[in-house]
């Protein structure tokens, strides 16, 4: 049931109408990591920190089952740093700095030991780097999941273009969709996007939930409402790692399980927005999560009479 996780492990610092979260730890693998270790161990992680990484940080993910023998360690150098600030709505948000470093001139390299991993999820990185990945394995995944996002599309859309062709599910918000295919509609940015190569496309709407195209299939799984929100920041890559999570955990790549991996996301990311960075998804249980995903029922559970 292994699983490889390729993204950053970083530090962030937020700001939002509800406060400021000072230097913490963020970063796509890190909350990949967070949210599917509920579901599947081990966790062969891949990314790149520098020494000022915390070493406490490396010891609570291995305690958590995720395995850091593909996280590269620069030994006198920084890690990956964003700091930002959210608007009211807390749908837009202005990047304040972002610092490179350690990031700047990733080199993946896949372990022996992660050799034969069935699934696979490329968190938002440069489509050279996720090309790289794919290089580097001697045996295809059951299941390649990607993210991406606008910046890629704009400075490095060939590169993208062509590691689309290799993956079997991309992960996009509605708007990098609408960029990517130059539809407006979803559903035939959807079949645009598909024919690009990926045979199932998943576009996040944030609080209003997410979409999954296969074919001539469509499903939509509502998010939460939610009393507090209290900071937006990572809850895709923790959608992302329910999602891969609990494929990985079943092994059944269907439209029908998908379907359910869809609402497991959505329920992890519902508790990642509850708190800063990782602090809420760092502290739930198997019955908080049994809990949620029951109210996750709930929500879209209903019996008509047709006329």
């Amino acid at each position: 049931m292994s699983l490889t996780v390729v993204g950053t492990m970083a530090f962030d610092e937020i700001e939002t109408p509800f406060g400021k979260s000072g230097k913490i730890i963020g970063g796509s693998a890190t909350y990949i990591a967070w949210a599917a270790s509920n579901f599947v161990q081990p966790i062969n992680q891949v990314s790149v920190i520098g020494e000022d990484f915390p070493a406490s940080e490396l010891d609570a993910l291995t305690a958590k089952g995720v395995v850091l023998d593909g996280v590269q360690v620069k030994k006198g150098e920084k890690s990956f740093y964003w700091s930002g600030k959210y608007h009211m709505d807390m749908n837009t948000r202005d990047s304040l700095a972002t610092e490179l470093n350690v990031l700047a001139d990733f080199q993946p390299v896949i372990p022996e030991s992660y050799q034969g991993s069935e699934f696979l999820i490329l968190g938002n990185l440069t489509p050279q780097v996720q090309m790289s990945v794919l290089d580097q394995l001697k045996e295809r995944p059951k299941l390649i999941v990607m993210d991406t996002m606008n910046f890629w599309m704009e400075v490095a859309l060939d590169d993208l273009l062509k590691v689309l062709k290799r993956v079997d599910v991309l992960m996009v918000n509605d708007g990098e969709a609408r960029q990517l295919s130059g539809e407006y509609s979803l559903v035939k940015a959807a079949r645009k996007i598909m024919s690009m190569g990926p045979r199932y496309l998943i576009i996040k709407k944030g609080e209003h939930g997410a979409l999954l195209f296969s074919g001539n299939h469509v499903f939509f799984a509502p998010a939460m409402p939610l009393d507090d929100v209290y900071d937006p920041t990572g809850a895709g890559d923790t959608f992302a790692g329910g999602f891969i999570g609990h494929l990985a955990k079943t092994k059944d790549i269907s439209f029908e399980n998908m379907k359910t991996a869809i609402i497991v996301g959505s329920a992890m990311a519902s508790f990642c927005v509850e708190k800063f960075g990782t602090e809420r998804i760092r502290e739930i249980t198997h019955e908080d999560i049994a809990a949620r995903l029951e109210q996750f029922v709930q929500l879209v559970n209903f019996d008509i009479d047709l006329v």
